[in-house]
C-alpha cells in the first residue's frame, strides 16, 4: 500500500496538463483575420469548395485575393488564434453590412425627397452600371441620375437646367482625356458644375477584365464600332449580349476599374456637399 502511494504521490505533480481551446469564430463577410502560416492579411470576401475541403476568400488592402483552407487553429484575430468556420444560412448578418460601393448599408432606408442637384452621365450602360454599384447611396442622399444621351446635348442641358447655389450638377463622362472632343465641350461651365471622367473608350472598359473572365479587353481599331467590334473579337455574340455579361459581371465596386470609381465618387460628394 506505501508503495503504491508512493508512486501516486510522484505523478500527483506531473498531471497531464489539457490542450487549449482554440474559439471557433463564424467568419462573416468584412471579418479581418490573418493567416497564421504566411502573415496574409485580409476581410473575409467569399468561400470555395474543392474535393479536398473547404477555403476561405482573404482580400487585403491592396486588392489582393487569396485562398486558405478553414483549417483548426489555421487563422489569428487581433494576435489570437482561431478556427475559421463557414457561416450557415441561419446566421445573422454582421454589422456593418457593406453596400456594393462599400459604404455602410443603411437599413430600414425609406424613400428621400430628390434634391435639386443631379448627377448626368452618358448613357444607358453608364447610368445602369452607376446604379449597381451606388444605388444605395444615391437613395440615402436622395440623388437621381438622368442620361444625357450624348455629350452633344450638354450645354443645351445645362441651359435648361440653369446650375445655381443648391442646384449643382456633376457630369460623368467617358473617354475624357487630353485633346479629346470630350475635353473641349466640359471645359468653363462655372462653378456649379463638375465634370469628371475616366480614360477609357467606354464604360464597359472600366469594368475590370478579370470580372469578364478575359485576360484584357481587345484592341479595337479606330473607325470600328467599340462594342460590336469587343462582341465579334470575344464571341459574344451581339453587343446586346455583350452588355448582359458586362453587367452581371459586377457586384461591387470591386469590379471595376479605380478611375471609374474615383469619378463617380467625387460627383456624389460634390452634388451633396452643403451649400
Amino acid at each position: 500500500m506505501s508503495g503504491h502511494q508512493g508512486y501516486g504521490d510522484i505523478f500527483s505533480g506531473h498531471a497531464r496538463k489539457q490542450p487549449r481551446q482554440v474559439p471557433r469564430v463564424v467568419a462573416e463577410r468584412d471579418l479581418v483575420a490573418e493567416d497564421a502560416a504566411t502573415g496574409f492579411c485580409g476581410a473575409v470576401v467569399g468561400f470555395d469548395r474543392s474535393y479536398d475541403g473547404e477555403f476561405v476568400k482573404l482580400e487585403d488592402g491592396k486588392g489582393r485575393v487569396r485562398l486558405f483552407a478553414l483549417r483548426e487553429a489555421a487563422f489569428l484575430i487581433d494576435g489570437q488564434p482561431v478556427t475559421l468556420v463557414r457561416p450557415t444560412a441561419a446566421a445573422p448578418p454582421r454589422e456593418p453590412v457593406r453596400s456594393a460601393s462599400g459604404s455602410t448599408r443603411v437599413g430600414g432606408l425609406r424613400a428621400q425627397v430628390a434634391k435639386a442637384s443631379r448627377i448626368w452621365v452618358e448613357g444607358v450602360h453608364d447610368a445602369a452600371l452607376v446604379e449597381r454599384v451606388w444605388g444605395h447611396d444615391l437613395r440615402v442622399e436622395g440623388v437621381v441620375v438622368e442620361q444625357l444621351e450624348g455629350l452633344d446635348h450638354l450645354a443645351v442641358r445645362l441651359g435648361e437646367f440653369r446650375p445655381g447655389p443648391g442646384r449643382r450638377v456633376g457630369v460623368l463622362v467617358d473617354h475624357l482625356v487630353t485633346g479629346s472632343k470630350e475635353t473641349s465641350l466640359t471645359t468653363g461651365l462655372g462653378e456649379h458644375v463638375l465634370v469628371t471622367g475616366h480614360p477609357y473608350i467606354d464604360v464597359w472598359q472600366a469594368v475590370r477584365p478579370s470580372a469578364v473572365g478575359i485576360a484584357a479587353w481587345p484592341e479595337v481599331p479606330r473607325g470600328e464600332d467599340w462594342k460590336s467590334g469587343i462582341c465579334r473579337r470575344l464571341r459574344w455574340g451581339t453587343p446586346q449580349e455583350g452588355w448582359r455579361r458586362v453587367y452581371n459581371a459586377v457586384e461591387s465596386y470591386r469590379d471595376l476599374e479605380t478611375p471609374l470609381i474615383g469619378a463617380v465618387e467625387r460627383l456624389i460628394d460634390f452634388v451633396t456637399e452643403p451649400q
